[in-house]
């Protein structure tokens, strides 16, 4: 099976890594659509696995059509990059290629095979225009809700944290012998896979979570620990979390949780610092749209009020701009 990764960081460079050192040898050809400085270290020493230094082949170029076409693009980028990768994706496809969008937030493809009022509806925070909608057919999606956590310490090396939890699913919920084969590749690579019939309910429970934690950090500077334990921060954070309840419940995925209740949740996970404020830290773009803007955008075209969400990302998106970590 032909694979290639587009952002190999921190889940797209444990992907290839698993893939990579964990399946017989032959069974899966790995290229990455990469440049600076991971491409240089991919060329130079192939894809590391940190804590032993053994290096996984990968071919690697910042040239897609190069690469030929592909069985299965894993799409591994954060939301800021998406419309920039998009043709690089479309230039690996075939009639047949699958991409597994293995993203955080709400995704281009969300209201396609979702019944309801929203059916079929194209969110501009997310894919402004239709750029990458027209570029990426959705039959040819399976969506990806990643529950695992990883880093790179240095181009061209990815570090396993904790967890290897992954749910795949079809935007429009159907069961098919390529996504089973797919899921059951990935199962071998060490990944815990489930896969589920709604795959649009996982993308949202997760977002109900992190859609507070991230950008409320990012603002602070606060690891999540102080952030719950600060009742004023924790309450404007539930009260988030409640307008995007009633968001949910309106298109019809309700969620059947307290927001204090994941809270405890989070909670127990201890003190972390979360992938904005890593990246506000890093001076990279933060992923904001997909986490926060889609979600007001969705609430207002369903004319629900969402005045925290509302400050949640007017505040967000003024210290980013300052930074010059989101367009003004």
């Amino acid at each position: 099976m032909k694979i290639c990764i587009v952002g190999l960081g921190a889940i797209g460079g444990l992907f290839a890594a698993w893939l990579g050192r964990r399946l017989p040898e032959g069974e899966v050809a790995l290229s990455a659509v990469a440049r600076g400085a991971t491409l240089a270290a991919l060329r130079e020493h192939g894809l590391r696995l940190d804590g032993d230094g053994v290096a996984v082949p990968v071919r690697a170029s910042d040239d897609a059509p190069a690469l030929g076409q592909q069985d299965l693009v894993i799409l591994a980028v954060k939301g800021p990059a998406l419309a920039a990768v998009a043709p690089a994706v479309h230039a690996l496809m075939g009639p047949h290629t699958q991409v597994l969008a293995a993203m955080n937030g709400v995704p281009w493809w969300f209201f396609d095979g979702l019944p309801g009022r929203c059916a079929g509806w194209s969110l501009d925070s997310v894919d402004p225009g239709g750029t990458v909608r027209a570029l990426i057919p959705v039959q040819q999606v399976i969506g990806a809700v990643v529950h695992l956590s990883s880093t790179t310490p240095a181009p061209g090396v990815v570090k396993h944290v904790n967890g290897q939890g992954l749910i795949l699913g079809r935007p429009d919920g159907r069961q098919d012998d390529t996504l089973a084969r797919v899921a059951a590749l990935l199962e071998r690579a060490g990944f815990g896979v489930k896969s589920s019939d709604c795959i649009q309910r996982d993308v949202w429970f997760k977002l109900w979570g992190n859609m507070t934690m991230n950008p409320v950090s990012a603002i602070t500077g606060a690891p999540s620990d102080r952030i719950l334990d600060d009742p004023l921060v924790r309450g404007f954070i539930s009260a988030v979390m409640r307008e995007a309840q009633a968001i949910g419940a309106a298109f019809g995925i309700p969620i059947d949780q307290a927001p204090e209740e994941r809270h405890a949740v989070t909670r127990k996970l201890g003190s972390f610092r979360t992938s904005m404020l890593q990246d506000v830290e890093a001076g990279r773009p933060i992923e904001l749209d997909a986490l926060v803007g889609a979600v007001r955008e969705i609430g207002q075209r369903l004319v629900l009020p969402t005045p925290n969400i509302d400050a949640l990302l007017g505040l967000t998106r003024l210290m980013a701009q300052q930074r010059g970590l989101y367009p003004r």
